[in-house]
């Protein structure tokens, strides 16, 4: 069971902590501190707002949102509502105002389909009933501002009637709310990669970078012992890389759920963008993975973070879902293929961005390392079987690269036309790292 007892607090204050901004000459609205906890969500439901904006005219039915606020600060924000299986046809947009500087943003988009993230139909985790639908979450900086509007798709924008037909709009899920997140403090810095590290003991923040003697070695043992597979005589592994773990980047672990869900093999690695935004600094990489974290398992109902592995601009690396670096972990990244893969995301958006060399390489070198312990080939294929994708019906055989873009298991722009460009790139010096020439 989740630990929603202090995430809770936040939620049901929420609607008492929300000012407007119409306040008198000279006034200042006092807003509640937030209380000291390692983040918190503020949960704001949203009205029919309707109204006449640019050529066209909305109906409280088809456009719903909130206008200006003075909220709590926080620094991630998305839209959640009740039916995991309801999509969202339409637009959300949102306008922030920055803490400190009292500027607000231009209207910024936030992507709306978020279902392909998610876990695979028919487990535990998708059929909970705590999961809800949701859009990407956007990290916009520490902000204590927020306005948002919803509006719904119609027939029109659509293209399905033929011209000259009225436009109807399309129904906006139930139970739309703004969830604003924020990460809490930064945690202490990440010890250097010369300190002794016991991985098993759950307390070390980093995890070293380690020579192929040694990797060889360790995989050897985790082949035999900890991942029950046979042992090769030279297998094709990378050197491990340098690894941020959970504690590293501040995970409060009182969020996930307990204990842990294993696959039998990683055979493929799908690379994904968390389109939240190219605006942070890689020293604000552990706050958006914990923004992430939050809203994953909080707003969305989700057993923990859905992806096995984080990169950032930088080429840092950080440990994703909990459950073992070395180990199978079924994550939430690709529905209906979340079994015997993992999911790498680069944080960021990257449909118009060039992902830095650095995330690359460090997609290469974590994918040369991971794949290696189980004996997959980075310029290889791999067949899996959908568990039910969007694209793939559920129990089709599907061949994919072992290291895969998003798109290919569903129907998304996910990792972005720019960073999916790179894939190539990435297979190769996987391959090189391995030991493969």
């Amino acid at each position: 069971m989740r630990g929603f007892l202090a995430s809770s607090i936040g939620v049901a204050c929420s609607a008492a902590l929300v000012l407007p901004l119409s306040l008198p000459s000279g006034a200042v609205a006092a807003v509640p501190p937030a209380p000291d906890l390692p983040g918190s969500t503020q949960s704001l439901r949203l009205a029919a707002i309707g109204g006449k904006t640019t050529n066209r005219s909305f109906s409280p039915a088809a456009e719903q949102g909130l206008t200006r606020r003075e909220v709590r600060p926080f620094s991630l924000v998305g839209v959640v509502w009740d039916d995991v299986h309801a999509e969202l046809h339409g637009t959300v947009q949102v306008r922030t105002r920055a803490a400190g500087s009292g500027r607000w943003s231009g209207w910024q988009d936030i992507e709306t389909h978020n279902e392909e993230h998610g876990a695979d139909p028919g487990t535990a985790e998708g059929g909970s009933d705590r999961v809800r639908g949701s859009t990407v979450p956007l990290w916009v900086g520490s902000s204590d501002g927020v306005e948002v509007r919803v509006r719904a798709e119609t027939a029109e924008t659509a293209e399905r009637v033929d011209e000259g037909e009225a436009a109807e709009p399309a129904p906006l899920p139930k139970g739309l709310r703004l969830e604003l997140v924020d990460p809490g403090q930064e945690p202490e810095p990440a010890s250097g990669s010369s300190r002794a590290v016991t991985y098993a003991s759950g307390k070390e923040d980093v995890l070293p970078a380690l020579s192929l003697a040694e990797t060889e070695a360790q995989a050897g043992v985790s082949r035999t012992a900890a991942l029950g597979l046979m042992a090769a005589a030279k297998p094709y592994i990378g050197p491990r890389p340098r690894i941020i773990t959970r504690k590293g980047w501040g995970a409060s672990e009182s969020l996930r759920e307990r204990g842990f869900v294993y696959t039998k093999s990683v055979k493929a690695a799908f690379v994904h963008h968390s389109v939240t935004g190219n605006s942070y600094t890689c020293k604000q990489a552990p706050s958006v993975l914990r923004g992430i974290y939050r809203y994953h398992v909080v707003s969305s109902g989700w057993r923990d973070i859905g992806y096995n592995f984080a990169v950032d601009k930088c080429g840092n690396i950080y440990e994703g879902r909990a459950g073992g670096v070395a180990k199978a972990v079924l994550g939430a990244h690709t529905l209906g293929f979340n079994t015997n893969s993992m999911g790498i995301a680069v944080l960021g958006t990257y449909s118009r961005s060039t992902p830095a060399p650095a995330a690359v390489t460090a997609i290469a070198k974590l994918t040369a390392w991971k794949l290696g312990l189980f004996g997959a080939n980075p310029r290889g294929k791999v067949v899996l079987k959908s568990g039910g994708s969007g694209k793939y019906k559920k129990g089709r055989k599907v061949t994919f690269n072992v290291i895969s873009g998003h798109r290919d298991g569903f129907i998304t722009e996910c990792p972005g036309s720019r960073l999916y460009s790179k894939l190539g790139t990435a297979r190769s010096a996987s391959a090189k790292y391995q030991g493969r020439g």
